[in-house]
């Protein structure tokens, strides 16, 4: 029994009587099963199926309707938690050894719980996705309180905190986010900025010229100057075959520069004051996470239509392929009336004809869902 593919895969069953490559609406108890694993990475409840077997979920009314009632459902957390594991790679953190006495795994728990946190008040709370990147709150217990420099916090137990600091707010003053876009003895500008560029703004960099030495730290050494981490990149951008990239990618990885390898904040790096500042590649100017935060919230549309594709993918299973493009910016526009909720982009997926409708893949064959 287990390793049979039947117990192991969640099947999608193909109708018998359409023809190979044809498109077909999914029935009411496989749409249940996918909408299900979507929202709660688990089988339909008992009103699901009924709402299924009574052709509910063939009417967008009715499918609003069970959508809105599982979001509300505890077992949504589970959409929070794996969703955002996958899109910021928080799974990373059970794996990471950053070289610093101050790092342990309360830490690397309170990193993720933090994180998480955020997501689901998001969620809860019907606000908008923008918030991922502004929130002026956050939520800490004491270990990681003492970590981020914030006072008359006590316990183990996660409390939410307005900040006063802009350098926190959002994603971009995370513990998690940072460490997990650090090299295990030091920051990566390259890793942050890159990372930034693939996962806010859809814009993924570009890999490296083959034959690129890439080794900073060894080249460093042996020159035994520049001793900062921007000094060094400065004199890997002199080689014109690494500056095309690299001029895009490092400015925003420098603007994060004053958050260290585990994300605490520090004013210098190898004995050199800490230069936050930089330009994007159309000339905005950077300085530092706050003017980092200002310039992704101009381009907020970038960012909602790049969280809708990670969306997408989580719910479908599969890559979003230049076809699905249409169906994401049609969700993304006709959520911006409504400052685009997390809820409402969730429901748009939900109505997509990508989500509703299946390609039969063989004839008489059975898909597993991905």
């Amino acid at each position: 029994m287990l390793v049979d593919p039947q117990f192991i895969f969640r099947f999608e069953r193909e109708p018998p009587d359409r023809a190979e490559g044809e498109v077909y609406a999914l029935e009411g108890f496989e749409l249940a099963s996918r909408l299900s694993f979507f929202l709660w990475s688990s089988i339909p409840d008992d009103a699901l199926l009924k709402a299924a077997g009574d052709g509910r979920l063939a009417d967008t009314a009715g499918l609003e309707g069970e959508v809105e009632r599982m979001l509300a459902d505890p077992k949504a957390t589970a959409l929070v938690e794996n969703f955002a594991s996958q899109w910021l790679g928080l799974r990373q953190l059970d794996t990471v050894s950053p070289i610093s006495n101050e790092f342990d795994g309360n830490l690397r728990r309170s990193f993720r719980r933090e994180t998480e946190l955020l997501f689901e008040s998001i969620l809860r709370e019907d606000r908008g996705i923008v918030d991922l990147i502004d929130a002026d709150y956050t939520f800490v217990d004491e270990r990681l309180a003492r970590h981020y420099g914030m006072p008359n916090v006590r316990g183990s137990r996660f409390r939410r905190v307005a900040l006063r600091d802009d350098a926190r707010r959002g994603l971009l003053g995370h513990g998690s986010l940072l460490t997990v876009t650090s090299a295990p003895n030091r920051t990566s500008p390259v890793m942050r900025g890159a990372w930034i560029m693939e996962n806010i703004l859809g814009t993924p960099a570009p890999n490296p010229p083959p034959d690129v030495d890439t080794d900073l730290d060894t080249r460093a050494a042996e020159a035994g100057e520049p001793a900062s981490m921007r000094a060094q990149l400065e004199r890997h951008r002199e080689d014109p075959a690494c500056a095309g990239c690299h001029n895009m990618i490092d400015p925003i990885g420098f603007a994060l520069e004053n958050f260290d390898l585990i994300g605490k904040w520090r004013d210098a790096d190898g004995g050199t004051t800490i230069n936050a500042s930089g330009d994007l590649w159309d000339g905005t100017a950077l300085d530092g996470p706050a003017g980092l935060r200002a310039a992704l919230l101009e381009r907020r549309e970038l960012f909602v239509t790049r969280a809708t594709e990670k969306l997408m993918a989580y719910a479908l299973g599969r890559t979003v392929e230049h076809y699905d493009m249409p169906a994401v910016r049609a969700i993304v526009r006709e959520a911006a009336d409504d400052d685009h909720r997390f809820a409402r982009l969730i429901a748009g997926v939900v109505k997509s004809p990508a989500f509703r409708t299946k390609r039969k893949a063989g004839s008489g064959q059975q898909t597993a869902a991905d």
